[in-house]
């Protein structure tokens, strides 16, 4: 008798061992595990990159603007570099640019537009490849913001007017233009709206506004912005 309650005892013993075991994941398990993290990525950075619409572009550059507070950056040229400050006090542009430099939008455009003693003109290209990170962005235009008080001193970075300017005068997004005059070109303040400044490398857009220009203000050879980055 007491042989057979110790074989029970050994019994019960050995099943809630079994019981309590934790056991080890398989190679199947942690894989499925890191596919789902890396899903979970793709999704939140998904939602970040949602298309943006005139209709949802102030609510998306507020949320954005919170959660990328960055104010400068440095555009990478063929002629050197230009870093700029990027005013707070224009939160839709700031982040707006922000953005824009993120999706590394800007890198392969060009500054098409250059008009010696008044300002250079960047953001946009004919290739194909800028159509295309265009349309993968978004169909927007950004509101004025003109009423806080800054000018377009020299080296002070703009907005050109969007296709809807005539009714709204709103802005087109992914273009910019860098004042290169010296004194300023104060005629433009109630018109556009000034989001920046040039900080350092102005020298670099007086060559750029040297360049030579066809008579649609097109510089016959092509000054590529490489990339647009953000400075710590």
């Amino acid at each position: 008798m007491k042989k057979i309650c110790f074989l029970l005892f050994v019994a019960c013993a050995f099943i809630s061992c079994e019981d309590t075991k934790t056991s080890t994941p398989t190679s199947d398990e942690v894989q499925k595990t890191e596919a789902t993290k890396t899903t979970k990525k793709e999704t939140k950075k998904k939602e970040k990159e949602i298309f943006i619409t005139t209709e949802n572009v102030l609510d998306y550059m507020i949320d954005y603007g919170k959660e990328n507070p960055e104010t400068r950056v440095r555009i990478v040229t063929d002629f050197g570099n230009i870093d700029i400050e990027l005013y707070e006090e224009t939160p839709y542009h700031r982040a707006n640019f922000i953005m824009l430099t993120k999706r590394d939008y800007f890198a392969g455009t060009q500054f098409h537009r250059v008009v010696k003693d008044f300002v250079i003109q960047g953001g946009n290209s004919d290739g194909w490849n800028i159509a295309k990170k265009r349309r993968k962005i978004g169909k927007y235009l950004l509101p004025p913001d003109t009423k806080k008080g800054f000018k377009h001193d020299r080296g002070v970075i703009s907005m050109p007017s969007g296709e809807l300017d005539h009714v709204y005068k709103m802005a087109s997004p992914f273009e910019f233009f860098i004042v290169q005059k010296k004194g300023g070109t104060h005629h433009l303040n109630k018109e556009y709206t000034a989001f920046g400044k040039v900080i350092a490398g102005m020298d670099v857009v007086d060559e750029i506004a040297n360049q030579e220009t066809d008579k649609g203000e097109w510089p016959k050879k092509n000054i590529m912005i490489k990339k647009v980055e953000i400075l710590k």
